[in-house]
Order: C-alpha cells, then structure tokens, then sequence
C-alpha cells in the first residue's frame, strides 16, 4: 500500500467531491456547504476528481466504500452525522488515520457566522485531532470548554487535555475545568463542583452547541486503568457489572445506559446525555474500541461519529 493510499490525502478529498457532484448530482455551491469549503475549492476538487481519473461510471477510489459505510451507519443508528475515512492498515494508529477527518468536521462548526459554544471531552484520537487541526483563520468568537477535570491523581495536568492546543490556535477563549477528573470522595467532589468558577464551566459545557467526545474501551488495557485513574480491582468491579465503555470517564454499559455505580458518582464533570438534538460527536476508531462505540450509538449518547472503515464495518457486524 502506498503513502498516498494510506492516508487521508487531497486525492480523498477530491474523490468526496466527485462523488457528491457525479452521483450525488449536488451543485458546487451544495458540494462546498456539505465539505464546509469555499465554492472555489469545491471547483477544483471536481475537477481532480475527473482529471486524476477517479471518476468513470463509479467512483474509482475505496472512498466510496465509505460513502456506504458512512450511509449505513447513519440509517442504523438514526446519526446526524457520520463521517469514515479509509483505514490505514493492521498495526497503525487508528486515532493518526482519523485525525483529518475529525479536524475537518471541526472547522465546519469554526465557519458557522454565528459564535459558538465548542465542548471537548479528552483522549488520544482528540489529541490527534487538535494536532491535525490547522484552521485557515482565527476565530476568536468562539469559546472552547472542558467537559471534565483536567487534574490526575497525582495532581498533574492530564495529558490528553485537548482545548488549550485548538483554542490556542483559534485565538479563542478556553475554560478548562480546574477540578480532579476522578475525586476521592462525593464529598469532595461536592466540594469542587459548589466553587462558582467550576459551576460556570460546567453550565457553559451544558450548553454547548456542538460537542466532541473520546471513546474509551473497558478491557484489560482500560485507559482508565492505563492512565491511573482506576485500581485493577475497581476495573474488574467495573467489568462485572456490564461495563462496555466509557465517555468523559462515565462509564456505561452494552445498551449505552451509564452504570449506577459510585464510581461514577466521583466523576469531576459533565456527563454527556443521551438523546440530545445537538450534535454530539464521537471521535474514536480500533478494533479495541469497537464494543464501546457501538454501545454509545446504541443508547443515543452520541449521534454523529467520525471513524474509519475497519471499525465501520466491524460496528455494523454487531447485532
């Protein structure tokens, strides 16, 4: 496989283009509000499609795999969005091959006219995300808020906080939350939620016009256990009770419903409900994750997904 081949590339691009134009029979106007792209790059777009020979009576280019994918992700679980990018082989960082397309939805909700409420959850794809993310201008009406604690147990910023990088480059106002991701007791968390400073983050991360969250999975390898947020022994007490993911660090099980447990009580932020009109969007892909996704889809706490077609294909195969 090849370089070219292998990621996410302006020969993608162009094939989505193609295929929105050539079979889709939008107009280029429609072409650059759907990509969220001047009409004029939506032109050139067209045109590689045609001139690089990716368009003859089908798409010539796996992208139209995940159209397909794409389409069947969102007639299954009711999505408002769905976007999936080509894999990038066995062993490679599925966060790294999804990182453009997440950026790319992010800039969507930049370009909106009106100033906007942006929340992120943590995690590694939405690293890779903010690190891919080159906005072509500075949007400081926006602001750019935490859904969780940015403290760890050892009293060190958490190393997947994201929106201090993407606000940064925005030149927009952030508001981090400055309390513990996980607090020892409900008293303690009680504490740090009744500071006014914290209430105001986290009735500004309720509010939020659009939403962007990490996925975690349960296994052995939990990033929950993995980064030190949980013991062993509270994971496999997790596990036993149906643990199939977790979102922001709440934990939910296989139908996507958050498990009634005091773990979750200890949590340091907001948790994303399910069911929500406004776009909640999952930023996750592996083969690791898949169970966890799924299970998020399934109890509506996210209702749009950025993915890639290994994992795509491997959500649909689940019953």
């Amino acid at each position: 496989m090849s370089r070219a081949d292998a990621e996410p590339s302006l020969t993608d691009d162009a094939a989505r283009a193609g295929w929105l134009y050539y079979v889709g029979g939008m107009t280029q106007d429609q072409i650059a509000s759907e990509l969220g792209i001047s009409r004029q790059r939506a032109q050139r777009l067209v045109s590689r499609a045609m001139a690089e020979g990716l368009i003859h009576v089908r798409l010539n280019h796996k992208i139209g795999a995940c159209f397909d994918l794409e389409t069947a992700l969102c007639d299954r679980f009711g999505l408002l969005r769905c976007r999936v990018a080509p894999s990038i082989g066995a062993g490679a960082d599925a966060a790294r091959a999804i990182a453009p397309a997440a950026a790319a939805e992010l800039e969507r909700y930049l370009r909106l006219p009106d100033p906007q409420v942006i929340a992120f959850g943590t995690g590694r794809a939405l690293r890779a995300m903010a690190e891919q993310f080159t906005p072509s201008e500075q949007a400081p009406q926006h602001r750019i808020v935490s859904l969780l604690g940015n403290i760890s147990p050892d009293g060190s910023a958490t190393l997947f906080d994201v929106i201090s990088r993407i606000a940064e480059k925005l030149m927009a106002p952030y508001y981090p939350m400055p309390v513990p991701v996980i607090s020892d007791t409900p008293e303690e968390r009680a504490f740090f939620m009744r500071l006014r400073p914290v209430q105001t983050v986290f009735d500004l991360a309720r509010r939020a016009d659009v939403t962007f969250v990490g996925v975690g999975q349960m296994g052995r390898d939990a990033p929950l256990a993995m980064d030190g947020f949980v013991s062993a022994e509270v994971l496999a007490e997790l596990q036993a009770l149906g643990a199939a993911g977790e979102i922001g660090s709440w934990v939910y099980d296989a139908k996507g419903r958050y498990i009634d447990t005091p773990r979750n009580a200890l949590v340091g932020g907001v948790q994303v409900e399910a069911g929500q009109s406004k776009p909640v969007i999952a930023v996750a892909a592996g083969a690791n994750k898949v169970r966890a996704i799924h299970a998020a889809l399934l109890g509506r706490i996210v209702n749009s997904l950025v993915t890639d077609e290994d994992t795509a294909r491997a959500i649909l195969a689940l019953n």
